[in-house]
């Protein structure tokens, strides 16, 4: 059976993969690998940064022995999928990316810092700062924000995908973005399409950025249509 890669998100978890494991599960071995500092796996010394999760994507691929893979990417998840297509073309069979952040700059990262302030967390959104907590650990939510940070300030000043790694990706691909993401443009999703030799596009409708929010069908048809009809 293929094997089906589902990369979450900054701050996020894997577990809100579950109804698409439940969906798919039939079609594909699918796996759900835990970023860094993320849902209690805790890192080591060394600072977090984009590099390091498409490490850590690697290590795992072959620990399981997973010679190809498809690979779903949320957000960040969809960053890293996509380093790893570049740097690994013999491996990635297939692609889909929704709602991932591509056009970075220092003035676009630290807009995106600004609202990672665990200080500011805990005052405006305190439920949020709990959820966080809840997910990550009481303990550990506040420096997993800071190293998020961190990772978004390296990649405003040095981008990981550009026209080069673009053009080593071999993977069939499908970059989606929703109509009303306000953190990831149309167009910025669009020049990326551009520039991968068989990549497609799609905007959902009436789809902001948080995946919680997201219309569970409609993503399952798209990714049925993608990984599964056109195979």
């Amino acid at each position: 059976m293929k094997h089906l890669l589902l990369l979450h998100g900054a701050l996020g978890h894997p577990g809100y993969f579950d109804f698409i494991k439940e969906a798919l599960g039939a079609e594909y071995l699918i796996h759900t690998p835990v970023f860094e500092g993320h849902a209690g796996l805790r890192q080591g010394d060394e600072a977090i940064n984009m590099a390091t999760y498409v490490a850590q994507i690697e290590k795992y691929c072959e620990e399981h022995n997973l010679g190809q893979v498809a690979i779903f990417g949320y957000s960040m998840g969809g960053y890293v999928g996509l380093c790893y297509a570049a740097q690994f073309p013999e491996r990635v069979v297939a692609i889909m990316t929704l709602a991932t952040k591509l056009n970075w700059s220092p003035g676009i990262a630290a807009r995106e810092v600004k609202m990672l302030d665990p200080v500011v967390i805990k005052e405006k959104v305190p439920k949020f700062a709990a959820y966080l907590g809840s997910v990550h650990g009481a303990e550990h939510w506040e420096k997993l924000c800071r190293d998020i940070a961190g990772l978004l300030s390296g990649l405003g000043e040095h981008p990981l995908l550009g026209a080069h790694e673009y053009a080593a990706i071999k993977a069939k691909a499908q970059l989606m973005v929703g109509d009303k993401d306000n953190m990831v443009s149309i167009e910025e999703t669009m020049a990326a399409v551009k520039q991968i030799e068989q990549a497609n596009f799609a905007v959902l409708p009436d789809t902001i950025h948080p995946f919680e929010k997201i219309n569970r069908e409609l993503l399952l048809s798209l990714m049925r249509d993608f990984f599964i009809a056109k195979q």
